[in-house]
This record gives structure tokens, sequence and C-alpha cells, in this order.
């Protein structure tokens, strides 16, 4: 039986992200972003605040006894079992330099498991959403949602591999990892961020490889990949959104890319 609870919740994640999406759209390729540095050094606009504030204030309309954790203003406690997870400008870099692969992505925690997800790229105007149980779906524009799975691909040969930056493996020091699966892999791009968890979802990608990350990264994203048929964990295999690294797959490849990893991308 469809936990119609979570549908609603879905329902309006989805709707949040979008929302929030048209606020970073009245940011996106101005001059009014108010860029800053934040204390990692990561880059931070306006656009980024205000788009959060969107929606803290959507999903608190709605179920003022959740939590809601945000990039931008940390935590506020809630006394029901669920958490939001949100970050409001997925890819800032890409969004202040005008690329339009950059994502609102909303994820839904229950008693410590996300059991939903939002990835919405307002430039493109392209989501992908799940739910446990629910599936996943993918919505271009104004068309209707259609059913989403991961593609068949089964050998590393014939894959496409993308991660954001050879510049976070460097970061990491894990430059002959990057180097040792680009050269098995059959194709490699660096079509970020989220976008690249989009593209495996919808079957146009097999792996994203990422070091260096945070929760709110991939929170929304392992329910969606999951439910698209893939598989989302941490580099030594470990299904948690807790780690600073992801591995997201078709399921296919998992293994074999797990292999080529070493067990944490943590600075050495």
């Amino acid at each position: 039986m469809p936990d119609h609870d979570l549908k609603q919740r879905l329902d309006l994640a989805l709707h949040a992200a979008i929302e929030a999406g048209k606020v970073t759209l009245d940011y996106f390729n101005t001059r009014a972003l108010g860029i800053e540095t934040k204390g990692d050094g990561t880059p931070v606009t306006r656009a980024d605040r205000m788009a959060e504030h969107s929606l803290r204030q959507i999903i608190g309309a709605r179920y003022p006894a959740d939590a809601v954790a945000g990039e931008e203003y940390g935590l506020c406690a809630g006394t029901s079992p669920f958490t939001w997870i949100v970050d409001p400008i997925d890819g800032t870099f890409s969004f202040i330099h005008g690329v339009p692969l950059y994502g609102t992505l909303v994820g839904l925690e229950k008693n410590g498991e996300m059991v939903a997800g939002v990835i919405h790229m307002p430039a493109l105007n392209e989501s992908v959403y799940a739910a446990r149980g629910l599936g996943a779906w993918h919505r271009m524009a104004d068309a209707e949602p259609v059913p989403t799975h991961v593609s068949s691909v089964a050998s590393l040969d014939h894959a496409l591999v993308l991660t954001t930056s050879s510049d976070y493996f460097r970061k990491a020091g894990l430059l002959e990892a990057l180097d040792l699966i680009q050269r098995q892999a059959g194709h490699n791009r660096g079509w970020s961020d989220c976008y690249a968890s989009l593209l495996v979802a919808t079957g146009r990608a097999e792996a994203v490889i990422e070091p260096l990350i945070h929760k709110w990264d991939v929170a929304a994203i392992q329910p969606i990949i999951e439910e698209a048929g893939g598989r989302c964990s941490d580099w030594s295999g470990l299904s948690t959104v807790e780690s600073p690294d992801c591995l997201i797959s078709n399921g296919h490849l998992h293994d074999s890319l797990r292999a080529l990893l070493p067990a944490s991308s943590l600075p050495r």
C-alpha cells in the first residue's frame, strides 16, 4: 500500500525545490550575486541564502514539527522523526560563472534513513525525484513526469564516469586514483555536482565519483539513485550519507569502481 504521508512530503519537496529554484534564477547571470568566501574556502552568494530561506519557509509552514538542516543556516531542530536536508544551490561555482548545471537539493530523512529526495535544475527546468517504495521520476519542463531508471551498461570500458573536478582529488591527494579510473573507463566528463547524479538516475551516465563532500551534497541523491535501480555508497561500500566521499553508479559497475578507490577521501 502506498505511503500517502511520504507521497505528500515528496510532493512538497518538489514544490519547495522548484520555488527555491525560481529565487536562484532571479540572480543567475546577473551582477547582484553578492559573492563571499566561506571559512572552508567555498563561495556563497546572496542567492544561496535567499533560496535556502525560501525552502525553510515552505517546509516550516507545512511541517512545523520537522527539523530542517541546510548548508547555509545549519540545523533548526524539530520534534518529529523527520529532518529535511537542503542545499539551495548545489554547484555554486557553476552558478556564479553563468553555467546552468547547478541544482537545488531537498532530501528527507526519517529516523536516520534517507526516504525521499529531489534534484531540481532551475536553469534547465529539469527534475528527478523519488521516495522509498514510490519509484524514481523524471520531469522535463512542464511535461508529465515519467518513471526513470539507471542504465544497463555493465562494462567499465563502455561506461561514462563523471566527477565534478580533479581539483578535489588533488586536495585529497588522490590524483593517482582518479587517473586509474579515467584510464579504465570508456568515457570521462566533468558534468558536475548534482547534475552528474541526475544523469546517472536517468540512464545517461553510469557513475559519479566524488571526494570531499558534505551530507547535504548527497542526502537528496541517495534515495533517487536507489529507487532508480542504482547504488549510492561511500568509497568503502557503506550505504551512508555521512561519509566524506561518495560513489554513485548504475549498480552494475559499483564493485569494479570501488575496487579502484581507497577506503576514504579524507586528506592525508
